[in-house]
This record gives C-alpha cells, sequence and structure tokens, in this order.
C-alpha cells in the first residue's frame, strides 16, 4: 500500500538548512526524521521525539545505517505534560509535528511547547489529516484546518504558506513572532 505522506516531497518543501536545529514532535520511527537530516548535513541536527521507546530504537538502528546518527538524537518525551520535550527554551529553528494532534486532547500543550522551544522567528510546520478522511475517528480529536489555524494563531504563529498534501492531509509552514 502507498504512504499517505510521501517524506521527500513534503521535506522539499521545507526551508530546510545545513545546521538547523529541528525538534520532531511524535517522530514515530523516524520517516521525517531521516528526510530532514538528509538536508542538515553535514553540521545540522534532528532531535526525535516520540513516547514509544521501540519506535525510537528502530530510528536509531535506520539511522546508523543511513549514517545520520551524528545528526538524529533520539529522546523519550511525553508531549502531553507542560514542557514535556525537556529541551531548553529558544533552542530549536523548526518544530516538526506530523499526524500527533488528531490523537491529543489537550492540544495546547504540545502547541505551548513548540512555541516555547523555538527561537525568535523559528518556523512550525504542521501536518494533520483532514478529519474526514481519518480512516477510523473512534476515540480520536482530529482537527480541522481552521481549527488548527486558529489556535496556531493564538500561540503567535503566522502562515507563511500552506502546504499542498493531498487529499487526506493538510499542513502549514507557520512562523512564530515572539515578542
Amino acid at each position: 500500500m502507498a504512504p499517505f505522506l510521501n517524506p521527500p516531497d513534503i521535506t522539499n518543501l521545507l526551508p530546510l538548512k545545513e545546521g538547523m536545529v529541528i525538534a520532531d514532535f511524535g517522530c514515530g520511527n523516524g520517516y521525517f526524521s531521516l528526510e530532514m537530516a538528509k538536508r542538515l548535513k553535514p553540521s545540522g541536527k534532528i532531535i526525535a521525539l516520540d513516547i514509544w521507546k521501540p519506535s525510537l530504537e528502530a530510528l536509531s538502528f535506520r539511522a546508523k545505517l543511513e549514517g545520520l546518527n551524528n545528526i538524529i538524537e533520539t529522546k523519550w518525551a511525553n508531549l502531553e505534560q507542560e514542557e514535556g520535550s525537556g529541551l531548553p527554551d529558544n533552542s530549536c529553528d523548526l518544530v516538526f509535528i506530523a499526524n500527533i494532534l488528531f490523537e491529543i486532547d489537550k492540544k495546547e500543550i504540545i502547541i505551548a511547547e513548540a512555541k516555547r522551544i523555538l527561537k525568535p522567528e523559528g518556523l512550525l510546520v504542521l501536518i494533520e489529516w483532514e478529519p474526514e478522511k481519518l480512516p477510523n475517528r473512534n476515540f480520536l480529536f482530529p482537527l480541522n484546518k481552521q481549527d488548527a489555524l486558529e489556535l496556531l494563531e493564538k500561540y503567535g504563529f503566522t502562515v507563511e504558506r500552506e502546504l499542498a498534501l493531498g487529499i487526506t492531509h493538510y499542513g502549514f509552514l507557520m512562523k512564530l513572532i515572539k515578542n
């Protein structure tokens, strides 16, 4: 079965530069982390955060196989808790959030955490399921595009551009304006 999202195509849409520090919230097996890491060589860094340790172990293994273990750092994190990433304030150039908000009731905690760890003028990428395209909506908390924008704007993010992701997902590249 073909994937709903193509990580190489999506990372090509992003303003990634060698040397950036990126936090990948809810990285899973690291499909996006690996693609972003290839574009940050040799001195960039991906901090891949997830609550599932087996996913982090799989990503670490794949990063070693692909020669990216010096760029990808895996970290266990509970992003549903305040300051759950454990990262310092103003430490990241970009926060990448794909396919996790629909699973979480208290979305504000994750957005607040992204804001806290982003540098001034930092970027946030949000990719989410279109609610009506979710294969199974039981016990989930989908967020439509307009509600997602309102949530992000509430935390000081402005739209840089919408990402064209097909019919199953929507996405935004957002910029944080910190005072």
